[in-house]
């Protein structure tokens, strides 16, 4: 099983919490391989306070094919450790810079963990630079991952979204499909019309919800639509991750 990477039009727009979700709907593993920031706690204690520590990836269908390789850290818990963790809350490449630290792809790719199903959490959007030529876009292509979006509704995001659905289209990643996330304007219409009519790649709404999955915790309320590409990549099989839902979520945009 590939490694599900999960990205985003930009910094704030849900992607941990989101992450959060898909790591508990399937039983997997979370890794946030790069962490630039921490003074009010990292994206995997968070998620780690979120999901159950079991491995519930015991999924007959997953474990009779081999994909289940389990390894988890004495404590039991699902959440992988950084293969960077950097002080300042900047772009990974000036905060690695600050440390006299440069990102290399080649480590990352090595430090990829052997557990699956594993969910990988980028940091902001497609086009966070890791060093002086590589990008995040670039993390994702050299993991081989399938990647799923996520856009937050606000002014200015069906740009930022078509954008990234264009960044993905010419990079050549495969993408399972969206989440889309908040109120505002419900713009996901017109993101996936838009993409349907330049693309012809259709996607459609997905039906039920996992609850077990919704149960990150948080302060707030906020909807969430799912909606997955035709072609359908993304290995849930008859196990949905969400429909048109209200959940729990946490303030300050993860």
């Amino acid at each position: 099983m590939k490694p599900i990477f999960i990205t985003g039009i930009g910094t704030g727009v849900g992607k941990t919490m989101i992450a959060a979700i898909v790591t508990e709907a399937l039983g997997a593993w979370y890794w946030k391989p790069v962490q630039a920031g921490f003074d009010e706690g990292t994206d995997a204690e968070w998620v780690g306070a979120r999901i159950s520590a079991t491995a519930l990836a015991a999924d007959e269908g997953l474990r009779a094919a081999g994909e289940v390789r389990l390894g988890a850290r004495a404590n039991g818990s699902r959440v992988l450790p950084e293969a960077y963790k950097l002080r300042l809350p900047a772009s990974p490449h000036i905060a690695a810079r600050e440390e006299g630290v440069v990102i290399s792809l080649d480590t990352l790719a090595e430090k990829l963990p052997v557990q699956r199903p594993l969910v990988v959490e980028g940091a902001g959007g497609l086009f966070v630079p890791l060093n002086d030529t590589e990008f995040m876009s670039d993390l994702a292509h050299r993991l081989h991952a399938t990647v799923i979006l996520v856009s937050r509704n606000y002014l200015g995001s069906i740009n930022h979204s078509l954008l990234t659905a264009e960044a993905c289209r010419v990079r050549g990643l495969r993408v399972a499909g969206w989440v889309f996330n908040d109120h505002y304007m419900d713009y996901e219409g017109e993101i996936v019309g838009a993409i349907y009519r330049k693309t012809r790649c259709r996607l459609y709404p997905r039906a039920g919800v996992n609850h077990a999955a919704a149960a990150a915790r948080g302060v707030s309320l906020t909807n969430l639509r799912i909606f997955m590409e035709g072609r359908g990549p993304f290995p849930m099989g008859r196990r949905p991750i969400a429909r048109r839902a209200i959940i729990k979520r946490s303030a300050g945009g993860r």
